[in-house]
């Protein structure tokens, strides 16, 4: 009888187990966040990834450089000129250099500025779809389908993010307020003696 007990007892625990993890598996599979609880992922994962670290202006301080809030996501300042480069020192095995704000790098493959992020429709990401988005992170594309994204944006590591996670960042970069800030477009290597030449 006693044997009997304890084999009824496993066999309900067993289903008591598997009826709570059908339930928990369930509810992780739950209504889709709203667009609030989007925008809050997006700027946890914004915030923690390092972004205004390239992207944001910066504010010089006797502690060091801060981000400038006014300008936070503007990309390369609109204006800003590079300082003297000594092109010997930027050939492949050597050194990248950046500029004060971290906005402008210098490497084998040129200069790249870091872009725009606010949704401003004529100098920001303000024309991308979600879409558009997405596959600029995935494939490394600018807007999706353009030229290669440079060094150092890391559009490998944001390329492993969940699709949800990539959308709650476009969805965070759209409810940000717009800042109109043209960033130079990319110098080629061959042309980066000739560009620096006009500065």
């Amino acid at each position: 009888m006693k044997k009997v007990f304890f084999i009824v007892t496993i066999v309900a625990l067993f289903f008591l187990v598997l009826i709570f993890q059908f339930g928990c598996t369930e509810e992780s599979k739950a209504k889709p966040l709203t667009k609030a609880e989007m925008i809050d992922l997006g700027k946890y994962i914004v915030t923690t990834s390092g972004c205004d670290d390239c992207h944001t202006p910066k504010i010089f301080t006797e502690n060091g450089p801060v981000f400038d809030t006014t300008r936070r996501f503007s990309g390369f300042p609109e204006g800003e000129t590079l300082p003297e480069i000594d092109m010997k020192m930027i050939q492949p095995g050597m050194w990248s250099m950046t500029d004060k704000h971290l906005a402008a790098w210098v490497g084998p493959w040129g200069i790249s500025y870091a872009s725009n992020l606010t949704p401003d429709k004529a100098t920001g990401i303000g024309t991308m779809t979600e879409e558009m988005f997405v596959k600029c992170l995935r494939e490394g594309k600018y807007m999706g389908v353009g030229r290669p994204l440079l060094p150092p944006m890391p559009w490998q590591v944001y390329g492993m993010k969940t699709d949800q996670d990539l959308k709650a960042i476009y969805a965070y970069f759209m409810s940000i307020p717009p800042i109109n800030n043209m960033v130079p477009q990319p110098t080629p290597p061959d042309n980066v003696e000739e560009f620096l030449a006009r500065k």
